[in-house]
């Protein structure tokens, strides 16, 4: 069985209240004489209160109306008047404070008139007690109803809070995978081409040049374990788990050379401005394009030479790695090197080009801009 709700038990029971006032009046009141207004105008403001939730206006004006015709008419002055005050409070309440405070005026003017002729029903003081609980009703539902607005907005406001708070959570889960999916591109793509490389070189001059082949094994060794200590690095970090530091200095500018050495190819360099003096975050991206550019060039270029420029000048990283190679017939892959560094200049609000030149071969252009590393 459904309960009624809470403002149905309140109005049935302001009914029950005022129903039992009227009967304890016409029991203590016998030289009063009733007539059919005793009876139809309490069922009409009855039936207004019952309805005030859901049509507070048009109950109130029901209930002002069954009021204001009840005393003067009727024969019987029974507490119907409380009914005024309750409609008031709902008016209010629901957030119609203009029809309430109208509403009020009006009922407080007319019996104002109504007692200034020489039969008075109620005194001055009656009077004033009787404007003051029509105030006091009005004023009351205008609280209950900021309140009711306080609370809803506050719960509103926390509501896009937690909202906020979930999507900038997920937003930072998503940089920091596309981070660590960078860095393991980066890292492993590189070593485990520069593995593909050498190897590819040491089958090749295994009979004709073994002492070829040595270096090139010494090299996939060298880079095998490389490649493993910066995977235990980055997988530690993951797992949140205290582990030695690296031991081997992090990729930086002012380790070009050694890039460049660990490419396996023949580039020529050329460097120009202060290098030693670079933001980390610029620093360690302009490593990571300046390898992975190398590692292209070395997968896709068929050629083993390029050019790398890298220049500090008027408050830019400028990264130019070129080669003029025919390229080779694609064989697979992620496709994501280009992306990777790509994302890493705008990261630092800088812009990288890469695609072929007009002369042949391929080239790749960074502008990192130093006074805007995050």
């Amino acid at each position: 069985m459904r309960r009624p709700s809470n403002s149905t038990t309140a109005s049935l029971t302001v009914i029950v209240v005022v129903l039992a006032g009227t009967l304890l009046t016409y029991a203590f009141r016998t030289d009063r004489q009733l007539n059919a207004l005793d009876v139809v105008l309490p069922i009409i403001a009855f039936a207004g209160i019952l309805a005030r939730q859901r049509y507070p206006v048009a109950a109130l004006i029901v209930v002002a109306l069954a009021v204001a015709a009840y005393y003067p008419r009727a024969g019987l002055d029974g507490p119907l008047i409380v009914l005024t005050f309750v409609a008031l409070f709902t008016a209010a309440d629901r957030g119609h404070l203009t029809a309430a405070i109208a509403t009020g005026a009006t009922l407080l003017l007319a019996m104002g008139l109504g007692e200034s002729g020489r039969v008075r029903h109620v005194d001055d003081s009656m009077f004033v007690a009787i404007a003051g609980w029509v105030v006091a009703a009005i004023a009351f539902g205008g609280v209950t109803s900021n309140r009711r607005a306080y609370l809803l907005e506050a719960e509103r406001r926390a509501i896009d809070a937690e909202h906020t708070k979930e999507e900038e959570a997920r937003r930072r889960e998503s940089e920091e995978r596309l981070r660590i999916a960078r860095e393991l591109h980066d890292v492993l793509g590189h070593n485990i081409s520069m593995i593909n490389v050498q190897a590819a070189a040491a089958l090749h001059g295994l009979k004709k040049r073994p002492e070829d082949a040595e270096t090139a094994l010494r090299t996939i060794k060298e880079t095998s374990k490389e490649t493993l200590r910066e995977l235990r690095t980055t997988l530690g970090v993951l797992r949140q788990v205290d582990e030695d530091a690296p031991t081997a200095p992090a990729d930086s500018l002012a380790r070009v050379e050694a890039l460049v050495a660990a490419s396996g190819l023949e580039v020529r360099t050329e460097l120009s401005g202060p290098l030693d003096a670079v933001p980390t975050e610029v620093d360690l991206a302009a490593a990571r394009i300046i390898k992975e550019a190398l590692t292209n060039v070395s997968r896709h270029s068929g050629t083993n030479t390029a050019t790398l420029t890298v220049s500090n000048t008027s408050g830019n990283i400028l990264i130019r790695v070129e080669d003029d190679g025919p390229g080779t017939t694609y064989e697979g892959g992620s496709g994501f090197g280009v992306q990777g560094m790509r994302e890493r200049a705008t990261a630092l609000g800088g812009t990288l080009e890469a695609g072929p030149r007009p002369e042949g071969g391929f080239r790749v252009v960074a502008r990192l801009p130093l006074n805007k590393a995050p």
